[in-house]
């Protein structure tokens, strides 16, 4: 087994990158959501995270408050999330998912799901191992942050 001195890490660093970015393609084109690829993460976060301020999902989301209410206005006017003023301070809006909100987080994921499901059918046992090891470090890059 090769040691860290002996791998080309930017090397690797360039082909995990490509490998991560097309599969994340990949499963857009799977989610089928019939929404923007933005609106659909702000789903996610919503869902992972709660109702959430405007201030809060913006800084989550890692957009400016322009575009996260451009954002939530499509959503809310897809049925897909509540936007509903704070009862002690109306300068604050809170943005939940609504049940159909839910309801396509939860097909999108399931979805994508099963895609890489299928496509690890053919998989080779050692190679199943790999990528349990891999999504481990995975997370552990990422702090577990999705």
């Amino acid at each position: 087994m090769p040691t860290a001195t002996d791998l080309d890490i930017p090397a690797l660093a360039a082909r995990l990158r490509l490998g991560v970015t097309r599969l994340a393609r990949r499963l857009r084109q799977e989610a089928g959501a019939g929404i923007t690829p933005s609106m659909l993460s702000a789903l996610s976060t919503l869902d992972r995270r709660g109702p959430l301020t405007m201030r809060d999902l913006c800084a989550a989301e890692k957009v400016q408050p322009p575009t996260m209410t451009r954002i939530v206005a499509a959503l809310v006017e897809a049925g897909l999330a509540a936007r509903n003023p704070d009862p002690s301070d109306g300068r604050v809006a809170w943005v939940r998912l609504t049940p159909a909100g839910r309801k396509l987080i939860d097909r999108v994921r399931r979805r994508k799901d099963e895609y890489l499901a299928r496509a690890m059918r053919d998989l080779e046992p050692h190679e199943l191992a790999a990528l349990e090891d891999a999504a481990a470090i995975l997370e552990r890059i990422t702090g577990g942050q999705v």
